[in-house]
């Protein structure tokens, strides 16, 4: 068994170099394993999405780049290859960097999470520094998932006990406002033979930016790395630890030209490579600590090694993609004389799906697939080509995308009726689309083209209840300018519109002013700055999410239903759906 797994991870990885100088080991040294996990998302299954990238190649017709990819991932094969994989190590700690619940698809979803947190027990999960999506439902949540006990308004919805995780949460950064006192412990020490090893786990800054503002209501998110500059200092002068970890929910990416490109094919984000780094990852390693050797990254779903050369500031810096389709393998050698990390050195091993199931992790599955399958199969729809959004790189230059304006006019007409908020336009966020409509044949065995409940949950999983508020004409006018330098300057999140808004923007034009005024068009004539709309959008939105804070601003609030639900009926009434023509939001430059 070993020897297959192994003879997989061969063809698949790349061998890893030392990123950390020093002297050859000694025998007296300290040898530690870490397996890393990243934004897990709740993906038990081994079907969402279920490849991964392992090279490219032309079709010998079009001349068009295709992407090669193979199957991996899923709560079964990550616990295999985890076991696996711990078998070349004496001392072995398994840790993640956050986002390992919430925006789940509905096998996990439909349970609060529940059954990636058993099975994260099964895979052994030590610990893992918290991530945004952990505060999805707010901190009392974050406990459960922690601590166990029944769900407060949906009860224990599989007729038995949660008890809760095996392994902790860190959060270094998360503050109870106004005071020194962490949500959660910042740190955790494990001592191996004489060393010891601190792991210092964080999430991003910009946490309340992207989390339903009442969610975290009194608590604080402090920059990432003074806390931890300041945390690695307390810990060596107080409990002498020398070796730091940093499982940090924040990330980056590759960018090209890439060192992989080959026969005249551009390249891809590899595995195990570290090409042009760029995103918040880079600064923030350049500003840790020299103490800190590795840094456990994650946030942005990508994938990279940053090790030897591509050290970023001499530190080791890794992100395993998402959904549990790669696990970083990290060897550790701590010096017995000076406890520090004098050698460091990882590679991304691919989750493949040809290995034998871990008995428990399928118990786990299982068991909740059972109880979900009548919901998640139900066909709602149909559609007559792939549905799309700007997360899966397909929008027009406005950055309007085929899927997002099929949820806005879905919202629009849940909403529409007066008794329903009588709105007129609908706004949806992109981040709260979080997976495309394949025209493929779903997992339950329906026809090509069929879409499930379970498809449209994986589309919108975290439970927001349509909003309906009066928003002036001059209030939108601004909420369409709060979608650019954000979250940060020089980017943008283009929210999807309903079919009867359109407006155009310029990138040329000064900030806060990018959207041109006399472009706006509600129902086909000019918005008028002073004129009351009623404006649907998400409870996340209404709330402030995302930085659109003029929608708090917006009056006469009602709530309406669950957008999933909207969007169901919505593929009732109207299939089959064909993408719809992107002429809604245009960019002039």
């Amino acid at each position: 068994m070993r020897r297959a797994l192994f003879a997989l991870c061969a063809a698949f990885s790349l061998l890893a170099v030392t990123a950390v100088a020093s002297a050859a080991p000694k025998q007296k040294d300290t040898f530690v394993q870490l397996l890393a996990i990243n934004d897990f998302h709740g993906h038990i299954e081994p079907n969402t999405p279920g490849t991964i990238q392992i090279d490219q190649t032309r079709n010998p017709t079009t001349g068009a780049v295709v992407n090669v990819t193979v199957p991996a991932g899923g709560a079964e094969y990550l616990a295999t290859w985890v076991k696996e994989l711990r078998l070349t190590s004496p001392n072995t700690i398994t840790v993640g960097s956050g986002d390992l619940v919430g925006a789940s698809p509905l096998t996990s979803g439909l349970f609060h999470d529940e059954p990636t947190i058993e099975a994260l027990n099964v895979v052994g999960l030590d610990v893992s520094g918290i991530g945004n999506h952990e505060f999805d439902e707010g901190l009392d949540e974050v406990y459960r998932m922690l601590n166990g006990g029944c769900h407060p308004v949906d009860g224990c919805q599989d007729g038995d006990p949660f008890f809760g995780s095996i392994f902790d949460y860190l959060a270094a950064n998360v503050f109870f406002q106004g005071t020194e006192e962490t949500v959660l412990p910042p740190y955790e020490i494990h001592k191996i033979d004489n060393a010891k090893i601190a792991f210092i786990g964080l999430t991003l800054e910009g946490t309340p930016l992207i989390v339903t503002p009442s969610a975290i209501e009194g608590l604080e998110f402090r920059d990432e790395v003074q806390t931890v500059n300041r945390l690695v200092t307390k810990l060596r002068n107080e409990q002498g630890v020398r070796a730091f970890v940093i499982l940090l929910h924040q990330g980056g990416f590759q960018n090209a030209p890439f060192s992989n490109a080959h026969d005249g094919l551009p390249g891809w984000a590899g595995i195990n490579n570290c090409d042009n780094m760029s995103g918040e990852i880079v600064d923030i390693a350049n500003g840790l600590s020299d103490q800190v050797d590795v840094i456990v990254s994650g946030h942005t779903h990508a994938q990279y090694i940053c090790q030897g050369p591509t050290a970023i500031d001499g530190k080791v810096v890794t992100s395993a993609a998402s959904f549990g389709r790669l696990v970083t393998d990290i060897d550790l050698v701590i010096d017995h004389q000076s406890k520090d990390i004098k050698s460091a050195t990882a590679r991304n091993v691919i989750v493949t799906q040809g290995v034998a199931k871990d008995p428990a992790a399928t118990a786990v599955v299982e068991k909740y697939r059972t109880i979900a399958a009548p919901i998640a199969n139900r066909v709602v729809g149909s559609i007559t080509a792939d549905l799309f959004s700007s997360r899966d790189g397909v929008s027009n230059a406005g950055g309007e995308s085929p899927l997002g304006d099929v949820i806005a006019d879905a919202q629009l007409e849940a909403t529409t009726p007066t008794d329903f908020g009588a709105a007129v336009i609908a706004l949806m966020n992109p981040g709260g689309i979080r997976a495309p409509i394949r025209y493929s044949a779903s997992p339950g065995g329906e026809a090509p083209g069929d879409v499930t409940y379970g498809e449209i949950f994986a589309v919108q999983p975290f439970g927001n209840t349509l909003t309906v508020k009066t928003c002036t004409g001059a209030q939108i006018q601004r909420i369409l300018d709060q979608q650019f330098d954000n979250p940060a300057p020089g980017q943008s999140r283009i929210l999807q519109v309903s079919h009867t808004l359109r407006y155009s923007w310029a990138n040329s034009r000064p900030p806060g002013d990018k959207v041109i005024d006399t472009s706006v068009m509600i129902e086909g004539a000019p918005a008028v700055s002073t004129q009351p709309y009623r404006v649907e959008m998400n409870s996340f939105l209404a709330d402030g999410g995302d930085g659109f804070s003029v929608f708090r601003e917006c009056t006469n609030q009602l709530g309406g239903e669950v957008d999933v639900d909207a969007l169901g009926r919505y593929f009732m009434a109207h299939s089959p759906i064909s993408p719809p023509t992107l002429d809604r939001i245009t960019r002039v430059d």
